[in-house]
Order: C-alpha cells, then structure tokens, then sequence
C-alpha cells in the first residue's frame, strides 16, 4: 500500500523541482510536534545548503505554491525554514473512503533464516526470540509484498551427531545400524522418540567431556556419518525425522511455519566443490596447516581474522557450512536479500561469512544482513530460567502463561459462561499475545525482562490489552449488526475521529519503518496508539446509541475500519483476535 506520507512527498517534492530543487527535498514525515502540525517537511533546509541560499527564503517559496493546494489546511513556517502541514478533513475523508489495497508484489525474494534449532533438543526460551521475531518479520515482509521463504536451518550435522550414535551404539538400543555385514533395508521405524533423545543428548554429551576415549569415539561415528556409512546414515535420519516432527508440533503451537527445514547437511556435499574452487581463484590459503579466507579490509578500526575454512586437523566449521548455505541459496531461490534472524552476540561471525561471501562473488546479488537480538532474562536481570535455575523448555513458558491468562480473565469476569474448550483456547490466544508482544514491544537489539504478571495484563501496553480492545469493537459491530445498523463510509466530524484516521492512515508508513529497520517494535507501537485512539474516541462519542442514524452509521464505520487495520497489524505480529473475551 502507498503510505500517505509517500503521496505528500510526491506532491511537495513536485513543488520543490518547480523551483528548480531535487525533489528529493520534497520529503515529508508524520510531525515530530503533533500539537503543532500533522505532517511536516524539513527539505528547505537541505536545499538552501545545495543551493547556497536562505532556507527560510526556499521555504517561504515552497510554501506560497503549496497554499494553492486545496487539500491542506494550514500550510506554516517554522524556526529556520520548516514547513508544518495539515490535510483538510475532506482531503483526508477522501484518502479514508479510498478502498484498501494489499501491497502489489514487488517483485523481490527474501529468505529469512531463522529459529535455528538443533535435532535432538526440545524448544526452549533461547529459542523464543529467534523464532517470534523472525515470523514478524516474514509476516511483515510477504505483507509488504516481498516473495519470503522462510528456513529452520536445522542444526543436523557434526559432532553431536556423532555423540548420539555413538550413545545409542554403546546402550546397545538398535544393533542393526552398527552391523556392517547388514544389507538393509533399515526399519521405517525409529528407533528412539524424541523423548529418548532428549535424555541420549546430554548424557552423551556429559560423557564426552568427562571421558577423551568415549569423545574420539564420537568424533569417529561423526566423520563415518559424513562419510556415508550406510547404517549411520538411516540412524541420523530418523533422529533428525523425530526431531523434526516434533519442533514443527511445537512451532505450531506458536502460529509459526516454516518454507524450508533445511540443515547443515542440506550443503554437506557442496563444500568440497566450493573449497576446491576457493582455492583455485585464489581467494582461500593455507595457514599454518589450516585453510583460511582473509576478509580484512585496508579502513577496518579493529583487527579481522580470517575465515577458517578447514582447520588443520581437517574439521570444517560453522562459517565454511554457512558459505555453503549462501552457496545453495543463490543457486536454488536466486533471493536479493538474506536476512539472518540469530542472537546477536554471533555479529562477529556473520560479519566474517558476510564479507567472504561478497568478497568471492558467492553472493550473487543478494544481500546479506544480520538482524541480531537481545536476551530474554528473568526479574534478577540474567538469561530467563526455571525456578530450579535450568532452562526453560518452550512448552512449559506457554503453559504458565496459559494459566496466567486464566487468572487475568477470572479478574475480570470474563469467560465464567463459556464451554472449557472456548475457555481454554481464549486462554491460549492471551498467552501467546502475552509472550510475543512482550518480545515484540521491545527493539530486537535490546536484552528485555519478561515479567509474566505485567506482560499479561489487560491494561497497559499489553498483547492481551490490544486483544481486548479489538474484541470490544467486534462486540460494537456485532451489536449493531443484531440491531439492523449498517456501518457507511467513515467521516471526520471530531478532533477524535481525526486522530483516529489519521493513525489509520499512517499504517503504511509504520509497516514500511519496520521493515527498513527490522524493528517489529514498531508496528507494536502503531497498535498501541490506534488502541488508545480508539479508546478516546469511544469515551468521548455514542456510537449505537446515537440517534443521528447517518453519524451512527459514519461512526460505526469508522469502528470496522480500525478493527480490520487493528486485526491485520496483530496478524503480522503473529497474535490472534478471540471471537470474544
């Protein structure tokens, strides 16, 4: 959709290319200073740099041929030469009447890489931002018109896997996959549930660091794995078919999806080819024994390492499997942005992989681009744990946040009447809203301290706060649809209504902030101030009771629109609307 501020900068840039300016001075934004002016155009000044002149002379010139404009209302001068701007209610009824579009697409692909989990191991609140973050922002993006594949990018390969073969080999659990006289086939059958591997992992795990005999055994099952052995191979894919069942289970139960469940094995057989040809352009050398890509450049404040390709003792890392990655996503999507949703204390690592990529020409076009993130921590400040001071699984933070919004609607005497499954599933709803609008709210770079009795509260700048004033309108709606009124076309005819279409107008300029800046915090916001909105011009107005029966159906209207731009920017924050609370 073409925001409101993207048709004024049109306009305003037209004038100032009639003065013979760069359009480009034409720029408006939503006014620093409401109370002083909708809309506000800081140009003059850059031009008047340009063009060695007075600013407030180019403004005053700027201003004199927008004041024939009739669709703005006050056209003013302020302090060295800005220009406040305020649209008429007609000029805003029009945009207002002007039926919604979805954006058109774009014609660009952008593959998000994000929720990064590893076989093996259930979900847990180190997960949490990674995944609601990253789903905001390729809701945000599919909803700004941009072809999104969305990829797990399953952490499926390398010594924990050799850990959890060689685990269940000494348990003794499935001789079958250790028999080398064994032709196959394998059993469709897995051996372990998800339940087992959750106990295998850390016990295999524990054991390799307490003991180098039973790690060089893993490291043997790891490098036979990636060999090919036949009976190693059909043991790893049912542990990574288990695992993935059951992350797929648990994202859903988050409203989150996924394109791709793709891995690091996924590029297993392209690393070779790539280091072979690495090394004959000359890009990759050997160093001490060990393969390296220099990736320093001449201006850099701080020294940078080289990429590590292959170490000496012939391990590949992470950074060779992730150029890899960027390998077969060029080839495969072609996209012109990848953007990688992980933790933030990981910068130094992509910015190593980002400028080898470049460097080699393995990018393509695309863009490559960290989107790193905070912490989640607890009321003491650090990493959010259980009471016993373990990880929290994902499971267990949903139901105490299910019971938590059972308490809030006991508080407020809502849902006494409905059946337990309603019940239950409105509860689910607010605890989701609780989880990912506390994370959401908050700017993705920050750390932020999750505080489960605030962030579940129906006032306040809330998940279920917004949820509420949503379902209050599909209440109003509802009502008037029983009493035989029939919302029209909205119109200004208060200072409320017109803060109400004025937010409703800047949406597009909210979703196009938040996708540049990679900052769902920001849609947050935009709810938030629709909802108190909203709420003021409630408070101030009769809606199904008045008696005018054309305000009632411009007002009731009006309450359709916000609730359609209300639900869609919950939508893309990945927060249901009950049908009711």
């Amino acid at each position: 959709m073409t925001s409101l501020t993207t048709d004024l900068s049109r306009t305003v840039g037209d004038v100032f290319a009639a003065e013979g300016l760069d359009a480009a001075f034409g720029a408006v934004q939503v006014s620093d200073r409401p109370d002083l002016a909708q809309f506000q155009c800081n140009g003059a000044l850059g031009a008047a740099k340009a063009a060695k002149a007075n600013p407030r002379a180019i403004a005053e010139k700027i201003a004199a041929r927008l004041k024939s404009d009739v669709r703005f209302a006050k056209v003013e001068i302020a302090g060295p030469g800005f220009i406040n701007l305020d649209l008429t209610d007609a000029a805003l009824n029009a945009r207002i009447a002007a039926p919604e579009r979805a954006a058109e697409a774009n014609g660009k692909t952008a593959l998000i890489d994000f929720g990064g989990y590893n076989v093996a191991k259930p979900l847990h609140v180190g997960h949490l931002r990674s995944t609601i973050i990253g789903d905001c922002l390729q809701r945000l993006f599919r909803a700004d018109g941009w072809k999104v594949i969305g990829d797990v990018h399953l952490g499926d390969w390398g010594l924990q896997m050799g850990q959890l073969i060689s685990e269940v080999e000494i348990r003794g659990i499935a001789p079958v996959y250790f028999d080398a006289a064994f032709k196959g086939p394998y059993p469709e059958q897995s051996p372990v549930t998800m339940e087992d591997l959750e106990e295998l992992y850390p016990a295999a795990s524990a054991a390799c660091k307490a003991d180098p005999a039973r790690l060089e055994a893993a490291r043997r099952a790891t490098q036979q794995l990636q060999d090919g052995r036949p009976g190693y191979r059909a043991l790893w894919q049912h542990f990574v078919k288990v695992s993935e069942v059951g992350l797929a289970r648990e994202t859903a139960s988050l409203g989150v999806r996924f394109d791709l469940w793709n891995g690091e094995s996924t590029v297993h057989d392209l690393m070779a080819p790539m280091l072979e040809d690495l090394k004959a352009r000359g890009f990759a050398q050997m160093d001490e024994g060990a393969l390296v890509l220099p990736v320093a450049e001449p201006d850099d404040k701080k020294p940078m390492p080289p990429l590590l390709l292959v170490k000496s003792d012939g391990g590949v890392l992470y950074g060779t499997t992730d150029m890899a990655t960027v390998v077969e996503r060029v080839r495969d999507y072609d996209p012109d942005l990848i953007l990688y949703v992980v933790d933030h204390r990981q910068h130094g690592h992509f910015e190593q992989v980002f400028r080898a990529a470049r460097k080699t020409g393995i990018a393509g076009k695309a863009e490559l681009e960290h989107a790193g993130f905070g912490t989640i921590n607890g009321p003491d400040g650090k990493p959010f744990k259980t009471r016993a001071g373990g990880v929290m699984k994902l499971h267990d933070l949903i139901t105490m946040a299910v019971t938590e919004a059972k308490v809030r609607l006991a508080e407020q005497g809502l849902g006494e009447d409905y059946s337990p499954e309603e019940h239950e599933t409105i509860a689910r709803q607010i605890a989701l809203a609780t989880i990912k609008f506390a994370d959401l709210s908050n700017h993705r770079t920050t750390d932020y301290i999750f505080d489960l009795e605030r962030f579940s509260k129906f006032e306040g700048k809330t998940g279920p706060y917004l949820q509420y004033a949503a379902v209050r309108i599909q209440s109003i709606l509802r009502k008037a649809q029983g009493e035989g009124h029939v919302p029209c076309t909205p119109a200004i005819h208060s200072p409320e209504e017109r803060a109400l279409v004025l937010q409703l107008l800047s949406l597009g300029d909210a979703m196009q902030a938040a996708e540049q800046k990679r900052a769902p915090n920001i849609l947050c916001d935009y709810a938030f101030t629709l909802a108190q909105n909203f709420s003021r011009f409630y408070a101030a107005h009769h809606i199904l009771s008045e008696s005018d029966a054309a305000l009632r159906a411009s007002r009731l209207g009006l309450c359709a629109r916000v609730l359609a731009v209300m639900a869609g920017t919950l939508d893309i924050l990945g927060i249901a609307v009950p049908e009711r609370m």
